[in-house]
């Protein structure tokens, strides 16, 4: 971009995250916000950024870089408009499935995507972490808390986590639970049967708890966001660097070198 500042766009900028994405690019050096999207806020203001509802305004703003924290439904229509105009994207949007990690890579060819489960650097060691402990247990569970608006269980972290630990051991012992007084009380299956429990509590961002047992002992692994302010060095980072990972890239780890 021969040292000019990269040029930023934001959809779903009216939202929580959509407004500390804003604010996030406006205080890093060396890019600018340059286009603000939510179809549920058009006319309004963020960083002094003009609120539209179009996403192809979006493009016409001349972006770099546009950050998606929206919805999957959202996203799926968001990131094939991007994809086709050669822009890159940072997508923070969960749902997404491997159906549509699959169409995504086919389309990002001229242009490059991140999709993160979490932008919490955090966040991302505490799944590393987990991956590691993985073959030195034989039982795991994962409980997940997030604020009363998410729409989504388990969150993306959770089932990311569940499917790192799974490929990293085989070696897992069966459900013991034989009768289950009330529905749901064991949580979901995720990958190898590694039950997941999603709380939605008023007052709580985000938080996760990776719970490992063997005999003798038990290892908890867990990373609590006090303020979506925790998501935005990543974001930065990955806006910073999406122009030199080709193609489609799925978690921060590349980014941070685990």
């Amino acid at each position: 971009m021969s040292g000019d500042p990269i040029r930023v766009g934001v959809l779903g900028a009216a939202g929580r995250m959509g407004r500390a994405v804003a604010d996030a690019v406006t205080a890093a050096d060396g890019m600018v916000l340059v286009a603000a999207v939510d179809p549920s806020a058009p006319g309004s203001r963020v960083c002094d950024v003009e609120v539209v509802a179009d996403i192809r305004d979006l493009v016409e703003a001349g972006v770099d870089v546009v950050v998606d924290f929206t919805v999957a439904e959202a996203s799926r229509v968001n990131l094939g408009v991007l994809a086709s105009a050669g822009v890159h994207a940072v997508v923070g949007t969960s749902g997404l499935d491997e159906t549509d990690i699959g169409e995504l890579r086919a389309a990002f060819t001229s242009s490059n995507c991140l999709i993160a489960p979490n932008f919490a650097i955090g966040a991302v060691l505490m799944m590393r972490f987990a991956e590691l402990a993985a073959p030195w247990f034989e039982t795991a569970e994962i409980i997940e808390v997030h604020h009363d608006g998410k729409v989504d269980a388990p969150s993306g972290t959770a089932i990311a986590t569940a499917e790192r630990m799974a490929a990293a051991s085989a070696d897992w012992a069966p459900d013991p639970t034989t009768r289950v007084v009330m529905a749901g009380a064991r949580g979901a299956a995720g990958p190898a049967d590694i039950r997941i429990h999603s709380l939605r509590m008023r007052g709580a961002v985000a938080d996760q708890e990776v719970v490992l047992g063997t005999d003798g002992q038990t290892l908890t692994i867990r990373h609590d966001t006090i303020d979506r302010g925790s998501f935005m060095p990543g974001v930065v980072l990955a806006v910073r660097r999406i122009a030199g990972i080709p193609g489609l890239t799925v978690g921060l780890d590349v980014l941070l070198g685990i």
